[in-house]
């Protein structure tokens, strides 16, 4: 649903989506109301308080919620019972224990981190999350102590690659609107987001994993002696490896050549290009790697119906994830068709302060207030890019740079990725927020702290 023109001042607006915030986290976290009312209720109410004609308030709660199922449920779903395949199957501890006996114990969370930052090259946040997620649970079961210091620096890798670099949707947008070269933004960028993974994730991950305890989630691969194992051999290393490898190559495909027929590198209506692209959209490329587990790692000692039966098991924990966020996406959703992003675009976009902190402040305002860190990303470039017409190639992409680091900081209870966090890793809300939530502000303020510190160098 498209925004409305705005019926209450900025700051009218803000005071509602701050106060839907209180009463949503006061009603989780002190009445313990069940989060998906909560948040179907406060969407409800806020949508009435923001002044969305009462006769389209049903349609702007099932458009943000139905667009963010669209994008979660299929993940969630495929995604989990190729998790649960490789948990039954031994498959993980295969992995689990490769990586462990090639970095050691002591570095099996800088490595579960560089892996993820690999594989999360080419794959979106969520997708990736959910296809990793098997091996980080099993490291962290291997050797105790908090979840946390397994699962934030992999999570944080994810999130640093979709928000800094292409072929990301959101720095593919930012640079393109503001005119840039977007290898030049993959240049600059690559480098910033592997520092700021570091200082703001991998070191934050250490310290905070040591001071809050999270035991591991069993909500995806249930007890560790449930009796769904197999009695067969673990699969091979390579078959493993294999299978993970089948959605990164096949969605890598996609976004690289998707990128170049945009750039017009490549031409359109191309019958290879368009077969290669459906193949490696997200949930083809997950329903494609499902059926290649199912007839190789799933069915090792195991029948048919016996495979199925652990498929279905692996789907009824998740619903719970999958409505939440998706209720998640419906607050996010009602506070962006209220108006508040144009809203806060008018009334900031002429701030007197330099382009760069310019840059950074827009997205993050427009983070805070509609939860959404790609409309945040796209909004703000849009804004400035009237200002980017005489910038080097070099500049732009450190205007990506702070417009990605804004868009990343202070994710919180509008943004359907903390509920996705915080269900799959067995996190109540006020765990999420102080840990997810602080990760997230570090790894934005890392990254625009780099910019920052090279920007006059390049001037």
């Amino acid at each position: 649903m498209d925004p409305i023109t705005p019926v209450h001042s900025t700051g009218v607006l803000l005071l509602i989506a701050a106060v839907a915030v209180a009463v949503l986290l006061v009603l989780i976290i002190v009445v313990r109301l069940h989060a998906f009312i909560a948040l179907v209720l406060v969407s409800l109410l806020t949508a009435v308080a923001a002044g969305i004609p009462l006769a389209d308030v049903p349609l702007a709660l099932t458009s943000g919620f139905g667009s963010t199922l669209a994008s979660v449920a299929l993940l969630v779903g495929f995604g989990v019972m190729i998790g649960r395949l490789l948990e039954a199957s031994g498959g993980a501890q295969v992995l689990a224990d490769t990586l462990v006996n090639r970095f050691g114990e002591a570095r099996a969370p800088f490595a579960l981190g560089v892996a993820a930052f690999l594989f999360g090259l080419p794959i979106f946040f969520d997708a990736g999350l959910v296809v990793f997620l098997p091996i980080i649970l099993t490291v962290a079961r291997r050797f105790g102590g908090s979840v946390l210091l397994y699962a934030l620096p992999a999570a944080g890798a994810f999130a640093a690659t979709h928000a800094l670099l292409p072929p990301h949707p959101g720095p593919v947008a930012a640079g393109t609107v503001m005119g840039g070269d977007l290898g030049v933004v993959l240049l600059v960028n690559l480098p910033i987001a592997v520092v700021a993974w570091y200082v703001g994730v991998y070191l934050f991950s250490r310290y905070v994993g040591k001071r809050v305890h999270v035991e591991v989630s069993t909500i995806l691969m249930g007890e560790q002696n449930d009796g769904s194992g197999s009695t067969a051999p673990p699969p091979p290393f390579s078959l493993v490896l294999s299978i993970l490898l089948v959605p990164l190559v096949l969605i890598g495909l996609n976004t690289v050549l998707t990128t170049l027929v945009t750039n017009g590198t490549v031409a359109e209506g191309n019958a290879l290009v368009e077969t290669l692209v459906l193949l490696g959209n997200t949930p083809v490329a997950l329903l494609l790697t499902l059926m290649l587990a199912i007839a190789t790692i799933g069915r090792r000692g195991r029948t048919l119906s016996e495979t199925q039966g652990l498929l279905d098991a692996s789907l009824g924990p998740v619903c719970s994830v999958i409505l939440i966020t998706g209720a998640g996406g419906m607050l996010g959703g009602v506070l962006r068709t209220s108006g508040i992003g144009d809203a806060l675009t008018d009334s900031l976009g002429d701030l007197g302060i330099p382009l760069l902190l310019q840059a950074f402040l827009l997205a993050t305002a427009l983070r805070v207030a509609q939860g959404s860190a790609t409309v945040a990303l796209t909004t703000a470039s849009g804004l400035i890019a009237s200002q980017t017409t005489d910038l080097s190639d070099v500049q732009v992409a450190l205007l990506v740079t702070a417009v990605a680091a804004g868009a990343t900081v202070l994710s919180h209870v509008n943004d359907s990725g903390f509920w996705l966090v915080s269900r799959f890793f067995g996190m109540d809300e006020k765990t999420t927020l102080r840990t997810w939530t602080v990760m997230e502000t570090t790894l934005g303020v890392s990254a625009f702290a780099v910019a920052a510190a090279l920007y006059p160098l390049v001037g």
